[in-house]
């Protein structure tokens, strides 16, 4: 059993990669049935936000080189060349990919460290997942046993304390531009989460007002109302551009938004004062090159490390507490995932023996024909307690060998000892039951819901 990782993230990959390497959120079930559907995999997960992409597989029985069948997909989905995906992408496998999403999940890895909206983004990347039945008997407990520790890490470590978010780091950088912010007016283009966040922080600051521009007007008047703003048609965007100094703009869009041409002519209707872009969307809004136009500041995400990581510092001491955590979990995990490959052999033994029990009874039918109907149930009993007396040292030894590297060779010990064949692996779909001597869950199954 196999569980693969391969993707890339802000620290791999420069932003003008990470954008086209983006799952669009309406697409993304499509895609997920284009990976289930490969036969090298069991079950997919894609994970897809401004900072990162990554597929999660469980590679099926047999099955060589899963990692390469995930890089192909990345490149036929994305438009990526092959080698341009191996100059920037990480691949893991098994107790390491385990360990690095519950890392992601918990926010350690993380350009701002210990930020929240990461969370929601695995548990929507999760719930897509479900609806595309693209995850099953390995990947479901796993996604679940990540919720849960990232929950467990937000509760009991100080690391959520203090929170900065990448609007918190917009709005600095403005401060470094304008001062004093009271009297100051910003237009947020788009009205998602991450453009709330920058609203908020720049109302706590004394921003002077709030305009809101989103393709859906009622989602801009419900957003603009929360600060007492003023919501905007999106279509007039460039007209209000005038009017503004602060211009942050995240929205879904797979094109710029605000292009040279149109900041060219904005600057001089606005007699050369300065303006402040924002831009925190991927793929990006505005396009790069305003940023060569005198009195035009544009700052996209990766221009926000810097601010990220001179905070990132206080919270070193919370993310070590958090780390160890994370590694006992991920052990935890894997060890449970281990005992899986035990279950068709426990079963073919069970079932071998049983045979047996069953073959000798009925070669002695004719000596227990003077037994009443009790008498031979009891034998019956008796002879099925004894098999399981029989079996309890071997199974549970059996079971202790997965937490080693000796597992493997046990299975086969197990199989020669007990004369039995290995299975033929066939196709194996998403969402098949485990077989009844696998364990049920995970050590500590967590219910994503709770989170």
């Amino acid at each position: 059993m196999s569980i693969i990782l391969f993707g890339l993230n802000h620290r791999t990959a420069p932003l003008e990669v990470r954008e086209k390497m983006t799952f669009p959120a309406s697409t993304l079930e499509e895609s997920l049935g284009r990976l289930a559907g490969s036969s090298s995999l069991k079950e997919g997960l894609i994970l897809s936000t401004c900072n990162r992409t990554e597929v999660l597989g469980h590679a099926s029985d047999g099955a060589r080189d899963a990692a390469g069948v995930v890089r192909s997909f990345l490149s036929s989905e994305r438009g990526v060349p092959p080698e341009e995906l191996d100059r920037y992408c990480y691949r893991m496998a098994d107790r390491e990919a385990v360990h690095h999403l519950f890392r992601v999940a918990a926010s350690l890895d993380s350009m701002v460290l210990g930020e929240a909206q990461i969370l929601g983004q695995v548990k929507e990347a999760y719930q897509a997942a479900l609806r595309a039945k693209s995850i099953g008997a390995v990947l479901d407990p796993l996604l679940r046993k990540a919720l849960g520790v990232a929950k467990k890490i937000r509760s009991e470590t100080g690391i959520a304390r203090h929170p900065i978010s990448v609007g918190y780091a917009a709005v600095t950088l403005a401060r470094t531009i304008f001062e004093d912010l009271s009297g100051r007016k910003v237009l947020l283009i788009g009205a998602g989460k991450m453009s709330e966040l920058a609203a908020r922080h720049l109302v706590e600051r004394g921003i002077g007002s709030v305009l809101v521009a989103n393709r859906s007007f009622p989602r801009a008047v419900e957003l603009a109302a929360k600060f007492a703003g003023q919501a905007v048609s999106f279509d007039r965007i460039l007209e209000y551009l005038e009017e503004t100094d602060i211009v942050i703009s995240s929205t879904a869009a797979p094109h710029f938004i605000v292009r040279y041409e149109e900041v060219q002519k904005l600057i001089r209707a606005r007699k050369s004062r300065p303006i402040f872009f924002i831009d925190i969307a991927v793929p990006r809004d505005i396009e790069p090159r305003v940023n060569t136009i005198d009195n035009v500041f544009l700052y996209d995400l990766d221009d926000l490390t810097g601010v990220v990581n001179a905070n990132r510092a206080e919270r070193e001491v919370e993310a070590k507490v958090a780390e160890e955590i994370v590694r006992q979990e991920a052990d935890a995990f894997h060890a449970w995932v281990r005992t899986l490959d035990l279950s068709p052999v426990i079963v073919d033994v069970r079932q071998r023996l049983d045979d047996l029990r069953t073959s000798e009874m009925e070669r002695f039918r004719s000596r227990l024909s003077g037994l009443t109907l009790e008498q031979r149930q009891a034998v019956e009993e008796m002879t099925d307690s004894l098999m399981n007396k029989i079996l309890h040292h071997p199974i549970r030894a059996l079971k202790e060998s997965a937490r080693t590297h000796a597992g493997p060779d046990r299975v086969l010990f197990f199989r020669e000892v007990f004369g039995i064949q290995k299975r033929a692996s066939g196709p194996s779909p998403a969402g098949e039951a485990a077989p009844s001597e696998a364990p049920s869950a995970p050590p500590d199954h967590d219910d994503p819901d709770a989170t």
